[in-house]
């Protein structure tokens, strides 16, 4: 069993910023994509910015400029720096690990959600 435990999230100021952390833990030795989704008041959930083991990195074009994800392999743990925010990006995040390492052997289809942390920006 995988465990997600996600930081950082709470009231911000438009212009503001936040930092947002998720550590995995259980009977893991590595993740390969790591990434962070959002979804607002009836709005669907949304990729916000992955990251994978081999160091690519994809953004939400809404995102892009203002966010950087990054991640400590060693740690299992990936973060979601978040500056210059917007009333808009107001929406419950959302940790979400793909593709584990279980020793040597590897489980594409592995995919596991956190609670969430509720960003909310607003003067």
């Amino acid at each position: 069993q995988v465990q997600l435990v996600e930081s950082g999230g709470g009231l911000v100021q438009p212009g503001g910023s936040l930092r947002l952390s998720c550590a995995a833990s259980g009977r893991i030795f590595s993740v390969n994509v790591m990434g962070w989704y959002r979804q607002a008041p009836g709005k669907q959930r949304e990729l916000v910015a992955v990251s994978t083991r081999g160091g690519s990195t994809n953004y939400a074009d809404s995102v892009k400029g203002r966010f950087t994800i990054s991640r400590d392999n060693a740690k299992n743990t990936v973060y979601l720096q978040m500056n210059k925010l917007k009333p808009e990006d107001t929406a419950v995040y959302y940790c979400n690990v793909e593709g584990l390492y279980y020793s040597s052997t590897y489980f594409p289809d592995e995919n596991y959600w956190g609670q969430g942390t509720q960003v909310t920006v607003s003067s």
